[in-house]
């Protein structure tokens, strides 16, 4: 991914630069990206990078740091910033910990984009405690803990950007991701109480909900069935990473400063919110 990612369909060169300029004006000083090791995740963070945000990229095992390593590797490319924090989304010390490390590195959280997420196929008379558990924690509970633990930050200089990451599946369904899509409406209810909660202060708290977007995520998906959600899709194809990302660069900025509590769906015109 490089720079061009920021600049949606602008072909003209002279004119990319001057988009580039003022996103980098109007952008976001640092970022904490959950689940930026790859993916989506991956892509936001080196589209912050590229718009000028200095970026920690959490990742959530040893399992993951190589790929997190990469991506940290790309941003240094690019002449962008970055730093890795390890933690797991689901404990609230590591959380903590987490948060505590970049206050120190940066000084300060500007956003917060909320994306770890995992996802697994299982009919609900199949699905165990344990799975649906572990599907809930990630996505639900981690969104939690990760506002919470930035929330007083944000509070105490009256700015910040909140960014979940929801699915359009939240709002239609999904046979065999019932425990995915339960988590995901959950985020967007949350995300609405938190902006309520948030009231007059400079903070936005607001969900992209993508549609289905070819990262490692499908791997295990069979292509019968992911040609079956290609012709579901209006625009008769999956998203790619740079379809989605364009949402969080603007909910990041502050031409973005009178979204609250709003969910952008960047999904192909699967659904229509």
């Amino acid at each position: 991914m490089t720079k061009n990612t920021l600049l949606f369909v602008v072909k003209n060169l002279n004119l990319q630069k001057k988009v580039l300029a003022v996103l980098k004006k109007d952008f976001v000083e640092t970022a904490l990206i959950t689940g930026a090791s790859s993916g989506i995740g991956r892509g936001i963070a080196i589209a912050f990078a590229s718009a000028g945000a200095r970026v920690a990229i959490n990742f959530p095992t040893d399992a993951q740091r190589r790929d997190a390593e990469q991506v940290l590797e790309e941003i240094k490319d690019e002449g962008g910033e970055g730093l890795l924090v390890k933690g797991d989304v689901t404990s609230e010390t590591e959380v903590l910990d987490m948060v505590t490390i970049v206050l120190n590195q940066f000084g300060q959280i500007d956003a917060l984009v909320n994306n770890a997420g995992v996802a697994k196929a299982s009919l609900i008379q199949d699905t165990s405690v344990g799975d649906w558990e572990s599907t809930i924690d990630v996505h639900l509970k981690g969104t939690f803990l990760c506002t919470k633990a930035v929330l007083t930050h944000m509070y105490s200089r009256n700015f910040g950007k909140i960014i979940n990451t929801a699915s359009q599946l939240a709002y239609k369904g999904a046979p065999a991701f019932s425990d995915y899509t339960a988590a995901k409406g959950g985020i967007i209810a949350f995300t609405r109480s938190l902006a309520l909660e948030i009231g007059t202060r400079q903070i936005n708290a607001n969900c992209v909900a993508p549609g289905a977007t070819m990262t490692p995520m499908l791997d295990d998906v069979p292509e019968d069935v992911l040609n079956d959600i290609r012709k579901q899709v209006p625009k008769g194809r999956l998203a790619e990473v740079d379809d989605i990302v364009g949402s969080y660069l603007f909910l990041a900025s502050k031409q973005a400063s009178h979204y609250q509590g709003q969910c952008l769906s960047p999904n192909g015109g699967d659904v229509f919110l």
